[in-house]
């Protein structure tokens, strides 16, 4: 299934909600292709001699025969891994945030003097494959993706499709492995690995810096249907336990194969953690409405002030949401703070709220 989410929540929130987010922060920007699309913009064409490249993903493999000059990103977070590399897509695919080109403001300085990508917007169905086979795409990459096997067969038709990887839930692909594969597919290994690393010593030096995260219980969650909560495979859950921290032993098993789930009221315990980060659309009425729950304000989480809250709208919420290559040093920034307030277990110590 293709995935249809606005904020980081369920498909079922877009036809519940009537696409929440796009009365918060306006829809999603579909542009008409145009009839003569200016190329993705390479900072460094990669050397000829690395292609051909073959990638395996959940479908078979995939070879790409040249290095691509008109890149589209299907992956509702793969721009930024294709921008990180020095390559301008021609076209991205709107998750929510409703930044032009679906470029978020984490990510705008890697534009430089090229255009703003044509954006298509997730219908619900899936890509739509004649906007951009009329893009004139060299190379479809659709990594953070759900793209199930009759449409990428439909969209290899008119270019070489890199989907998702097997080895991980649809939607599950960490962003190392995005960054990576990114890079093998637009044969700049190299610069992948490098941008790779240095988000990795961005967290090794927030865990030193703050050795009270290691094992500490955390969870990611949003009052979705009372109380959703995000899986280990999900991306936001993997930021918490990159900065050393760890999720409830048994999270998966109520999770299932899939990102996240609504959890009963009988297992509402799973909240109940060392901190609990709550991304909401309101950072008023729902933090009040969670406050009012008589099961959930009785948790030792509630009464000892350990719960961070993300305006899922926000820029920072948006980029909590995306957790890339480039959106993570920006989450970083101002994640590590609110964290560092809330584990401490002091009611008195309040969580601010980042400043921008």
């Amino acid at each position: 299934m293709f995935r249809s989410m606005k904020g980081g929540r369920p498909a079922a929130v877009v036809a519940a909600a009537l696409l929440f987010l796009a009365t918060a922060c306006g829809s999603g920007q579909e542009t008409a292709a145009p009839s003569a699309p200016a190329a993705s913009a390479p900072a460094e064409s990669a050397p000829a001699a690395v292609f051909p490249v073959t990638i395996d993903h959940k479908f078979g493999t995939t070879t790409i025969p040249a290095a691509p000059a008109r890149v589209f990103t299907v992956g509702l977070t793969d721009q930024d891994a294709v921008l990180a590399l020095g390559v301008v897509p021609v076209g991205t695919t709107e998750w929510f945030g409703g930044f032009p080109g679906a470029i978020g403001p984490w990510a705008k300085d890697k534009l430089g003097s090229s255009p703003v990508p044509t954006v298509l917007e997730d219908t619900g169905t899936g890509p739509q494959v004649e906007k951009i086979a009329a893009l004139k795409p060299d190379l479809i990459i659709a990594l953070y993706s759900g793209l199930t096997k009759e449409q990428y067969e439909t969209l290899s038709k008119f270019a070489p499709v890199v989907a998702q990887p097997k080895e991980f839930n649809d939607y599950g692909i960490p962003w190392q492995d995005q960054t990576l594969l990114a890079g093998k597919a637009l044969g700049k290994d190299a610069e992948a690995k490098a941008l790779v690393d240095a988000v990795d010593a961005k967290f090794a030096a927030a865990k030193a810096e703050h050795p009270e995260f290691a094992g500490a219980s955390a969870v990611v969650a949003t009052p979705y249907e009372g109380f959703f909560v995000y899986g280990s495979q999900d991306a936001r859950s993997r930021t918490l336990t990159s900065l050393g921290l760890t999720l409830p032993s048994d999270l998966d098993q109520v999770i299932g194969n899939q990102f996240g789930t609504s959890i009963s009221r009988e297992r509402a315990d799973l909240l109940d953690q060392k901190v609990a980060v709550w991304t909401v659309p309101d950072l008023v009425k729902d933090v009040e409405t969670l406050h009012k729950d008589k099961l959930y304000a009785d948790m030792s989480v509630v009464s000892e002030g350990r719960e961070v809250f993300i305006a899922e709208a926000s820029d920072y919420g948006v980029a909590f949401s995306f957790v890339t290559v480039l959106s993570l040093p920006y989450v970083i920034d101002r994640l590590v703070p609110q964290l560092a307030a809330a584990i401490d277990g002091d009611a008195a110590t309040k969580v601010e709220q980042p400043s921008s």
